[in-house]
């Protein structure tokens, strides 16, 4: 598969992922969201997954997760950390999704994150077009976006919670949640949670 925009760094830095995000858990993590995910046997689709830690959150949370991951290094060490039967591993990569697409399947909860930052307005408009038509109708958009500096090595761009809004919105998206928290690693970065309801 061709590289996918925003992933620099990320192989390199593999190692070092797993041993961060596996050290927190998903509920503690993305508490701000809890009361709004839906009920066991969702179907979830979580892009960006990264070590795999949200997708086997949201498996253990009884949800069947398709989780899609570009970078096979993460891919391939998330797969073999995180060997959930609940849990559908996929080689692929905004804006185009293509495989997930190919797949035919609406989601009652799509999960990206900090996945937007990496890709430039443009890709970010496309990425969000086929992202939200992946949603089923009463379906939920969660993401988080990253404020701040850019690490060495990386690719970012800086997003807003309005942006989003403004893209999402004509296609039939509400806003449940948006607030903003400062990490608890860098007091430089900042983090915006958001939770979207189609329809």
């Amino acid at each position: 598969m061709a590289r996918v925009p925003g992933t620099a760094g990320y192989a390199n830095e593999a190692p070092e992922l797993f041993r961060r995000y596996e050290a927190r858990a998903f509920e503690d993590v993305h508490r701000l969201i809890l009361d709004f995910l839906p009920p066991a046997t969702a179907d979830a689709l979580e892009i960006g997954a990264g070590t795999g830690r949200d997708a086997a959150g949201l498996a253990a949370r009884g949800y069947n997760v398709v989780a899609v991951e570009p970078v096979a290094t993460l891919r391939e060490g998330a797969m073999a950390r995180h060997p959930e039967p609940n849990i559908r591993w996929i080689d692929d990569g905004l804006p185009e999704l293509a495989s997930v697409v190919a797949l035919h399947q609406p989601f009652d909860l799509v999960m990206m994150t900090a996945v937007l930052m990496h890709l430039d307005a443009p890709l970010r408009a496309q990425s969000l077009d086929v992202v939200c038509s992946l949603v089923k109708p009463g379906g939920l958009l969660a993401m988080t976006l990253r404020h701040g500096p850019v690490p060495d090595g990386r690719v970012m761009f800086e997003v807003t919670a309005d942006e989003i809004q403004k893209l999402s919105f004509p296609r039939g998206f509400s806003v449940l949640l948006d607030t903003e928290t400062v990490s608890s690693e860098q007091s430089d970065v900042t983090w915006t949670r958001m939770v979207l309801k189609k329809g």
